[in-house]
């Protein structure tokens, strides 16, 4: 990089201390109402069914066990953001009003350079709490949540957004039989249930939805980071996007920073790097948070996947590691940090899934009469 290129990378990076916008930096197109998940704007869609899959893992040079990754025999929706802190909030204040299995971590308001919360405040007292996220936040994605909670928030949304306590009718059933599950035993004995609408992508659909890109040149196959490219992301934030960017921790020159952005945000809000989307649409699946998915891994863990704005290797690594393909990361289920967070999928119904293997069928069988 020249001088020119280093000073204006420079004077981007001081714009963006405090998390402002450097240069007029745009954003992917948000969904006019966050809250309102028939809204095209917030998902994307993944075809393509019956794709193969491929090997992530240790043995691909990467980190975690072994695994072949990415097959999904049927489309689906997945998120194009990672779940803002005002989708959660409205969700704390649907069914949060006592907070029975702690969806609320009291970090989260704790927004500073130490803590690194999502700034979303409760008020009030127990049966009576209320919540609120400030607009510069709304739109960066929630942190402090555990798999637990990602799985509350799924089951809320398949029963249609109730407000109410927390029971079989608002967060303990719908995706997920959760009914009071908060330990690591209990959350890794979970599975989705057959009449699954809103989910915790499985590693496949998460995998899928980053990586792979069925009009890839050469032939179908698998991106090695989830911006499009087999080439390490950049973590420049200027504008307009040259793509392949993302928010995750870099140490030293050439990117001349270790975080993206400063205090107190550290997260940009979410689709920031508008030409830095997945194959199939997906923003920031490298970066800006960890994003939990179903895997159950080693018989104790859940999966995580993507790196962070703060964490790019969290097993040694390295400098962006977490957002290879590679590798597969897990934590506790009810482990819950400022660089933790998730995103929502869609899977077709039961009905729909057996309708397209039984036309499958019918195509088959006039394949073989004739």
């Amino acid at each position: 990089m020249g001088t020119t290129g280093i000073r204006l990378v420079a004077a981007a990076m001081a714009m963006l201390a405090a998390g402002g916008a450097a240069l007029g930096q745009t954003h992917a197109p948000w969904p006019t109402d966050w809250n309102n998940w028939n809204d095209a704007a917030l998902w994307a869609n993944v075809g393509n069914a019956g794709n193969a899959g491929e090997l992530s893992g240790a043995g691909a040079g990467g980190y975690g066990a072994d695994r072949i990754c990415g097959a999904v025999d049927y489309n689906y929706k997945i998120g194009k953001f990672e779940l803002t802190a005002g989708q959660y909030t409205q969700f704390l204040n649907a069914v949060a009003k006592t907070d029975t299995y702690g969806l609320y971590n009291a970090n989260m308001a704790l927004a500073n350079s130490t803590t690194q919360g999502c700034n979303i405040t409760r008020t009030g007292n127990s049966g009576n709490y209320m919540y609120s996220v400030a607009s510069d936040w709304a739109n960066r994605p929630v942190n402090y949540v555990s798999w637990g909670d990602a799985a509350r928030f799924a089951n809320w949304l398949t029963h249609g957004q109730p407000s109410g306590s927390q029971n079989l009718l608002t967060t303990e059933d719908g995706s997920y039989y959760l009914n009071g599950a908060t330990t690591n035993e209990a959350l890794v004995a979970v599975t989705r249930k057959s009449n699954a609408k809103y989910v915790i992508p499985s590693e496949d659909e998460w995998y899928k939805a980053a990586y792979y890109d069925p009009n890839k040149p050469g032939g179908a196959g698998y991106y090695d980071f989830p911006t499009g490219s087999n080439s390490m992301p950049s973590n420049y934030l200027i504008s307009p996007d040259p793509g392949n960017n993302a928010n995750f921790y870099v140490a030293g020159y050439p990117h001349l920073n270790y975080y993206t952005i400063g205090s107190p945000y550290y997260r940009t809000p979410v689709g920031e790097f508008e030409n830095s989307e997945s194959p199939y649409g997906t923003f920031d699946q490298g970066g800006n948070v960890w994003e939990w998915n179903e895997a159950d891994v080693i018989g104790y863990y859940r999966g995580v996947r993507g790196g962070s704005y703060y964490s790019s290797g969290g097993h040694g690594g390295g400098d962006g590691a977490g957002l290879l393909a590679t590798y597969r990361d897990y934590l506790d289920p009810v482990f819950e940090s400022g660089n933790i967070g998730f995103r929502i999928a869609e899977v077709p119904e039961p009905a729909t899934l057996s309708l397209l293997a039984l036309g499958g069928a019918a195509l088959l069988a006039r394949r073989k009469k004739n």
